[in-house]
């Protein structure tokens, strides 16, 4: 083994708004003082409860993945189990996701984009 994956670092145009949305999603703490890392305008954290760390980072020049478009790839992308699809959809659109998937009937999984449009999935488990 060479290193320990710290956190996964998303770019977006406000870190403090994209950090509250993924609290809500999965809980944890906002901006936990934590000495890897200064926080600040450009920067945010979420320690989540299961002891994955989400940071993110402003990006004046962001551009949004545009999912499926090649041009402007998704890049990467964080899967999250839940009971019911129907009520955890419910509960990310009101918090600002977008649906991106519309053909998503009688699937296991639906896709989303965060409020920055990084794409995202919830998977019933």
């Amino acid at each position: 083994m060479i290193a320990d994956l710290q956190c996964v670092v998303l770019d977006c145009p406000d870190p403090a708004e994209l950090a509250e949305f993924y609290q809500l999603l999965v809980g944890g703490t906002v901006n936990e003082q934590d000495q890897r890392w200064a926080l600040g305008d450009d920067w945010a954290t979420l320690h989540t409860p299961s002891g994955l760390v989400l940071a993110f980072q402003r990006a004046s020049d962001f551009l949004p993945p545009q999912w499926p478009d090649p041009a402007r790839p998704q890049q990467f992308h964080l899967d999250f189990g839940v009971a019911d699809l129907d009520r955890a959809q419910e509960q990310v659109l009101a918090r600002g996701a977008t649906v991106l998937d519309e053909g998503s009937a009688g699937r296991t999984w639906r896709i989303y984009a965060d409020p920055a449009g990084h794409p995202f999935c919830l998977v019933r488990h």
